[in-house]
């Protein structure tokens, strides 16, 4: 599933991301990984604080698209249906 991942600087990702073997991949990549360490973790990493406050504009959006009904329960079967949907969707939660 990395393969998959587009190309980009950083890594936004919260604690359930912090495993050594997920760094270390993404450090082959030439992506940076914001991760907060996990409280169990016996030597902390450090990470970018100001950037991962930006995450929660993310959570937001997609707290905001499962409010809509049929993004939230999936009822399209076609992948490019359900793709419009949440176009339709994103567009006039910009708008509003």
């Amino acid at each position: 599933m990395l393969r998959a991942l587009p190309k980009a600087k950083e890594l936004l990702g919260d604690k359930g991301y912090d495993a050594d073997w997920f760094r270390e991949a993404l450090a082959k990549r030439g992506i940076a990984a914001c991760i907060p360490s996990k409280s169990n973790r016996k030597i902390r990493i450090e990470h970018d604080r100001v950037l991962y406050r930006q995450r929660h504009k993310i959570e937001n959006m997609f707290g905001r698209l499962k409010d809509w009904r049929r993004i939230h329960t999936r009822y399209d079967r076609c992948a490019h249906t359900f793709m419009s949907a949440i176009c339709i969707a994103a567009t006039v939660i910009f708008w509003l």
